[in-house]
Order: C-alpha cells, then structure tokens, then sequence
C-alpha cells in the first residue's frame, strides 16, 4: 500500500529537519557567512558535481550571491533570462558578465495559453486545478474546496489544501454542482506555469546542455511555495534527477542587505539605494522586490503605491499594454490586468494620484 504523506514526512524525519533550519535562521549574521561558504564549496566539491556549476541570476538576492560566489574563489558560469528583468538588473547583468538565456514563450503568450499569474503560485496552481478538472485531480479539487484530503493526505479534515473563503467566493463556482455550493467564477483563466516557461524551463535545458548545476539565491524567510523545500532539503539538495545549492537559504532580508552593502554590489536602479533606518533595519530605498513587469504574485497584499503604479511611473505605455490592451476577449475588446485587479479588489487607476507631482513628471 502506498504511504501517505503524514507517513511520508514521518519517514523523511521533516518535523526535525524544519526545526533545525529554524535554529540555523535565529543564529548570528558571522555565523550564517561562514555557513553559507561551506555549504557553496561542499556543493562544488560534491563528487556529483565536481565543479560543474552555474549562478542563476535574476533580482538583487542572486547578483548578491554571484559576487559573494566569487568572492569566496568559486568562479563558475553566470546565466540569467535577462529580458524579464527591469532594464536597470539587466545593466547590471551585463555589468558582471552574465549570459542571457531566451524565455521559452514571452510573456503575453503565457497569459494568453495558460492564465494569469494572480495571488501566489500556490492559490494559482490550485485556482488552475479547478478550472482545468480532470479524473485524475478530482480527489485534489474536493480538497481545495472543503479541506477534506484523501488516502494519500491520510483522510484530515481542515487541511492548507483548502483555498481561503475569500478566494472560494471568487473561484470556487467550478465545483458547485459536485460539492453543492454556490461560488463565483471568473471569466479569465489563472495559472502558475509563467515562471516555468520564462525562467525555470530555459535554465532546465542550459543545465542539461551544459551539463552544469545551479547556484540559487532562494531563502525560505521569503516564504512561498519553496519554503518548505528549502527547510527540508537544506542548502544543498542532490539527487538523481536535481542537484542544486542555496547557499543563502537561512538568511534573512537583513542578512543579505548587510551581505550586499560589504560586497559594494551594483544595486540596480529600480532598488534604489540600501539605507538604514533608525533602529537599524536596512532597506531599499525603492523597490523591496522586483519581478516580472507583467507578473501579479503578491499584488492584494501591497499598498499603494503598488508594482503596477510604480511601473506607470517607470514606463507608462507598457503600464497600459499590461493593464488595458495584452488580451483580447471573444468579442474583440481588448483587456489586462485591470480587469483581473478589478475582480479581486485591488484599486489600480489613477496611478498618478500615488505620487508627488515631480515624480509624475517622469511621464511626460
């Protein structure tokens, strides 16, 4: 009979190992340095990989570790999907020598495939499952509407599988008749698979042309669906089929800024500058996180000015392409992201109105 997942994770001992990481995230800033120093050159010496390596490059956290890689006498290859990013990373990348990849589709051929990228990636890849129902995710679908788990999630009730009401009322009307409620549905598709046809798959086929492994500037205090896979598997993960390094997984924000100011990196326009507050905190005095222009993970949780009022302020035509004109519905009337921010509550006209009349002026 096949484990279950309680089974499964009693197995692979998860509740100690995620208890570890979390020891390893409270230590001090030295300490986590030099760990993370072990762990990059542990993972270069590993008889799997003997050096065979690669930085992934994308935002402030990844150009961090390529100059701390290169600091601790660990030279490898560079690459990034460059085209995604900010054109003030891409000077960066640049900069430092890093390779550009091409995306596997562009970004308005995402959207117009598979859905938009709404929400986190996790609430997407479950929103998808209702809108795409098959035989074969039927168990997962009734779990995502009531919270009820099957054989394989050991039969528990109340599970994180369920989507939050608020979102059940926006995209849970796919299963009303099968589980007799009564949601609503949206007239657009959502989906999760943008980052694995702009950045996962072209980085997945350079590591088995190249026959290199990836370096990676993830760290589980960013939460999100890799979270738990870090504190599981730790810094260094390798497999028959996955090899991989994190050097930076039990960092936090803090550590990698201050980690950033003592490597004098070349922060990228859109950060701004990293400064540090009166009790101490650093920060960056523009964006905290950058991404896809057309990317919309996160976006409820963010206060006006948002990433789409910023990117008004940096670029006001792609500002309406994304938000008006990048889809067109059945009837031939074009549509963006607003209709999508519309649906779930976020405000996104008037970008001019979140900003002082010098910064408006960019656009003129």
């Amino acid at each position: 009979m096949t484990e279950n997942c309680i089974e499964r994770n009693k197995r692979l001992n998860t509740e100690k190992k995620i208890a570890d990481f979390r020891v390893k995230q409270k230590l001090d800033y030295d300490f986590k340095i030099k760990y993370a120093e072990a762990r990059a050159w542990e993972f270069y010496n590993h008889p799997d990989v003997a050096g065979n390596c690669y930085v992934a490059v994308g935002g402030l956290d990844s150009i961090t570790l390529l100059m701390f890689l290169r600091k601790i006498g660990i030279n490898v290859p560079a690459v990034s999907v460059s085209i995604l990013e900010d054109k003030s990373i891409q000077s960066v990348h640049r900069q430092l020598g890093v390779q550009a990849l091409k995306p596997l589709k562009s970004k308005v051929q995402v959207i117009r495939e598979f859905g938009w990228p709404v929400l986190s990636k996790e609430i997407a890849r479950k929103i998808s499952l209702l809108q795409n129902p098959s035989p074969k995710n039927a168990t997962v679908r009734h779990a995502i509407i009531t919270g009820e788990t099957g054989e394989y999630g050991g039969y528990r009730k109340n599970t994180r599988m369920k989507l939050s009401q608020k979102w059940l009322e926006k995209f849970g009307g796919y299963e009303n008749e099968n589980e007799n409620v009564n949601y609503g549905k949206p007239d657009f598709l959502v989906s999760d698979k943008c980052c694995y046809y702009l950045k996962e798959k072209p980085c997945n086929d350079y590591t088995k042309e190249s026959g290199r492994f990836p370096y990676m500037g993830l760290m589980a205090s960013e939460g999100g669906r890799r979270e738990k896979a870090l504190m599981m598997n730790g810094c260094n993960y390798i497999s028959p089929g996955t090899k991989r390094s994190c050097p930076f997984a039990i960092f936090s924000r803090q550590d990698l800024l201050r980690l950033a100011i003592e490597l004098e990196v070349p922060v990228p326009e859109i950060y701004g500058k990293i400064e540090q507050r009166n009790d101490g905190t650093l920060y960056t005095t523009k964006a905290q996180r950058t991404g896809c222009s057309m990317c919309g993970f996160g976006i409820q949780l963010e206060k006006r000015p948002h990433r789409f009022d910023a990117l008004w302020q940096r670029d006001a035509k792609e500002w309406d392409f994304w938000m008006n004109k990048c889809c067109t519905d059945e009837s031939g009337n074009t549509y963006g992201w607003g209709h999508v921010l519309d649906y779930i509550g976020v405000e996104w006209r008037s970008p001019e109105a979140e900003f002082a009349p010098e910064q408006t002026m960019l656009n003129k």
